[in-house]
């Protein structure tokens, strides 16, 4: 059964970082685009990043272009999101999509 667990989140300063991680098991991970969506508090679901199954081809919303980057470990089926300059905008619930497969989700609160 493939599960998707995200982890990494935490309270921060504006202007800190956070390394957020997706483990994936299953052997769908190696063949999968994968993707980033956060939830604010009251908001909807919000597109963040995505990395195709080569890891060559990355695109992110304009919010946190230049910030957040995203990579991944296929012999560890992981995916990393690293975030930068925080915000307290970024402000949410991280999750992590495989094909439609989400995780809990990892909470990153921004706040001085």
């Amino acid at each position: 059964q493939v599960q998707v667990v995200e982890s990494g989140g935490g309270l921060v300063q504006p202007g800190g970082s956070l390394r957020l991680s997706c483990t994936v098991s299953g052997s769908t991970f190696r063949r999968s685009n994968i993707r980033w969506f956060r939830q604010a508090p009251g908001k909807e679901h919000e597109f963040v990043a995505r990395i195709n199954w080569t890891g060559d081809i990355t695109a992110y919303t304009d919010s946190v272009k230049g910030r957040f980057t995203i990579s991944r470990d296929d012999a560890k089926n992981m995916v990393y999101l690293d975030l930068t300059s925080l915000k307290p905008e970024d402000t949410a619930v991280y999750y992590c999509d495989l094909n439609g497969l989400w995780g809990q989700g990892t909470r990153v609160t921004v706040s001085s």
